[in-house]
């Protein structure tokens, strides 16, 4: 059964914290933050603290920025405060914002992450042993020597899901990751004829077993009573996507190539990321989201079923005012109660 799980959105860190603990009331099997606008580890903190059975995650945190010895502690840290409730979302980023934002050298991404990763689960197996960790590697050496955590551990082995859209780094989420998470627009045909197969050829070559990767699709979520209310709300949230040219095969994929260059062409002119939403085309909103009347938003749910194991939904933020969002997220947590009740989905409720 599919479970549902929840990205929330605060305007504080304390908002964020509330509407995680609403959202784990409703039924939401686990919450997630992102890294943009916030520090992941901090908001994964943060709601933490205000849950006590969802799982927490990170959806994701930058992997290359920060050392993988940095996000080791970071995440026995959180899986300390959570009860062991924890999950470890990791993502490459796109080359601009590693190099330009961040100063990070953007080569071999997938060696990267594949090395990150290792160097993790090392670091979390001998840290409170005191024994030496000698990792060679062509992005990420790693050598500790001398070195003995004090405290103990939640767990020694947190799962860790990787985020990816391309084939590459999705075989690989597939060979070495507990989850894959994708981005935000993820339709069910897409992840059936592009995710699934990439997947399962990674866990072919990891010899491991489907059930040993949790599938995790991402969707922006508009609920209202006037479906074009609904819609109109995620069009920024598409928007935002459609001004990044590396998702060009993603577009075309759903017949909407022409659509994204509208959007490109608004973007590289005068119109801010924030006004993006009035040039994006209802086609794009429809085939991308789960926008539309509680019914219809269920019935869309309802398509992943089946093909991924579990759903965060999100609901739409960009080009909207504070208080839009907040009425967003109302209705996308009362969704999920709601689904709870009825007993469509496996959340914990």
């Amino acid at each position: 059964m599919l479970r549902i799980t929840y990205g929330p959105w605060g305007e504080s860190l304390a908002e964020l914290a509330e509407a995680a603990r609403a959202a784990e009331e409703a039924g939401a099997d686990a919450v997630w933050v992102p890294e943009l606008h916030r520090s992941a580890p901090v908001s994964a903190a943060a709601v933490a603290q205000a849950t006590s059975t969802a799982r927490v995650g990170t959806a994701i945190a930058l992997a290359f920025p920060r050392s993988p010895m940095i996000t080791a502690l970071e995440a026995l840290d959180l899986d300390e405060i959570s009860g062991g409730r924890f999950v470890l979302g990791l993502g490459s980023g796109v080359q601009k914002l590693n190099v330009d934002w961040h100063h990070v050298d953007w080569d071999k991404p997938v060696t990267h992450l594949r090395e990150t990763v290792r160097n993790i689960r090392a670091f979390w197996a001998d840290c409170t042993t005191g024994a030496p960790i000698d990792l060679p590697g062509e992005r990420e050496p790693m050598k500790i020597r001398g070195y003995r955590r004090p405290y103990p551990v939640q767990r020694t082995e947190i799962p860790i899901h990787l985020a990816a859209m391309g084939p590459a780094l999705t075989r690989l989420a597939g060979e070495i990751a507990d989850g894959w998470i994708s981005h935000e627009l993820t339709s069910p045909r897409f992840l059936q004829e592009r995710i699934l197969p990439e997947i399962e050829a990674g866990i072919a070559k990891g010899g491991r077993t489907r059930n040993a990767v949790e599938v995790v699709t991402s969707s922006c979520c508009s609920v209202d009573a006037d479906p074009a209310v609904a819609r109109r709300r995620s069009a920024g949230m598409v928007g935002f996507y459609a001004t990044v040219r590396t998702y060009a095969d993603f577009f075309d994929f759903h017949g909407l190539a022409d659509d994204q260059q509208k959007v490109i062409d608004a973007f590289s002119g005068a119109t801010t990321a924030g006004e993006l939403a009035g040039h994006v085309s209802d086609a794009m909103v429809d085939a991308l989201t789960l926008s539309g009347t509680r019914d219809q938003v269920a019935e869309s749910i309802a398509a992943y079923d089946g093909i991924a194991d579990t759903i965060k939904l999100t609901p739409p933020t960009h080009g909207l005012s504070p208080d839009e969002i907040r009425a967003a997220q109302r209705e996308v947590i009362a969704l999920i109660r709601h689904l709870n009740q009825q007993g469509i989905t496996g959340g914990t409720a």
